[in-house]
């Protein structure tokens, strides 16, 4: 891992200065519908699992009633998320282990939630952060692979890139520069098409647009 605290600071104050607010894009009501829609979200846009959510939470709201819908009847409404199997299988287990190990109360702490099924550091994180105001790294494909480019980490695996940038980032600024990431990776940091041209960070970038 090869950057300053300069470039540290100026990447932080760039992120701030053009996402001053930044929030989840998946909608809820509670830090369980949070932690469904969360792990209904992978490889999936969070547009789509608003829509998928809308209908899921409509009828299946909370730990109880999700716990004892039918295997099938979730695969069903969570089918245009993709992965809708192992999805649903997870789903309906994690809901069952909150209402069995937590009461149906969601835990904050991220042993217990890791140790529910579907339930990675990513997602722990999600809830932790934003139901629980927990300062915590979401790493996502997008943090992944722009604190990579930015030379933040030079590391692969999403955990080891979370506390790469737990050392370097003040963590008063963690929340926010997980969704900054993921803003500035829908709108200029592409995967395949980086729009370097317009990126206020191109001078400190050690990439400079090669992926």
């Amino acid at each position: 891992m090869k950057i300053n605290r300069t470039d540290v600071r100026k990447i932080l104050e760039t992120l701030k200065d053009r996402y001053p607010v930044v929030n989840t894009q998946l909608e809820h009501e509670t830090p369980f519908q949070l932690l469904i829609a969360t792990i209904m979200s992978a490889q999936c846009t969070d547009k789509q699992v608003n829509k998928v959510t809308r209908n899921l939470f409509k009828t299946f709201p909370d730990p109880e009633s999700l716990s004892a819908a039918p295997l099938s009847k979730i695969k069903q409404i969570i089918f245009s998320t993709g992965f809708y199997n192992n999805k649903a299988k997870n789903i309906k287990a994690c809901s069952q282990a909150v209402l069995d190990r937590h009461g149906g109360v969601v835990p904050d702490d991220i042993e217990l939630l890791t140790q529910l099924p579907g339930v990675g550091r990513k997602t722990a994180n999600v809830v932790r952060s934003v139901s629980f105001g927990h300062q915590t790294i979401v790493v996502d494909t997008h943090v992944l692979r722009i604190s990579r480019r930015l030379g933040l980490t030079d590391e692969k695996d999403p955990v080891k890139i979370e506390f790469d940038l737990m050392k370097i980032i003040p963590e008063s600024s963690w929340n926010d520069l997980s969704l900054q990431l993921i803003y500035f990776g829908r709108e200029i940091c592409d995967a395949k098409k980086p729009k370097c041209s317009w990126c206020p960070l191109y001078e400190i970038c050690p990439t400079k647009g090669r992926v």
